[in-house]
């Protein structure tokens, strides 16, 4: 794996699995080989239970967005779908467990620490900016992913 010399963001994914769906590191690192990854792109999967599966190295460069690879770190939430398989805008509470929030946070806190200047996002806020106005609205979203702000989230943990 070739090593990141940069890291600018912290991007959170979701799985988009329904919240009965347990699954975790190796099945998403299936998913990401069939799909001619050469590993899971994510460098952490937090699973319905809260438990934190690494996959690629922190400082590994990853496969999770499109033309970020580069200069990002990905976590993936495992869900994100609601039980009929519909996605959710902002719904952090409705989407993932508890258990999930509490091990998400600590994440946060340890990329801070390891990526001081990096920002959080969704993966959702690195769609292209159709307009070109500077900042990623809602109709360009390429997917809702996570489900959630998450520049707002960590607002609300003190990062």
């Amino acid at each position: 794996m070739t090593r990141r010399s940069t890291t600018n963001f912290v991007v959170v994914h979701c799985s988009a699995t329904r919240p009965q769906t347990d699954i975790g590191r190796r099945e998403i690192r299936e998913w990401h080989i069939a799909r001619g990854f050469s590993d899971i792109g994510y460098s952490l999967v937090i699973r319905r239970n809260g438990l934190l599966e690494m996959g690629r190295h922190p400082d590994d460069i990853g496969a999770h967005v499109l033309g970020y690879n580069s200069t990002t770190v990905g976590i993936c939430l495992v869900g994100g779908l609601y039980n009929d398989g519909s996605e959710a805008e902002d719904d952090f509470n409705g989407l993932f467990t508890p258990a999930q929030a509490s091990a998400l946070k600590n994440a946060c806190y340890f990329y801070k620490a390891l990526y001081p200047s990096a920002e959080f996002c969704g993966h959702r806020d690195l769609s292209p900016d159709k307009n070109m106005d500077g900042k990623i609205d809602k109709w360009e979203w390429l997917k809702s992913c996570p489900g959630f702000c998450v520049a707002n989230w960590v607002k609300t943990i003190g990062l």
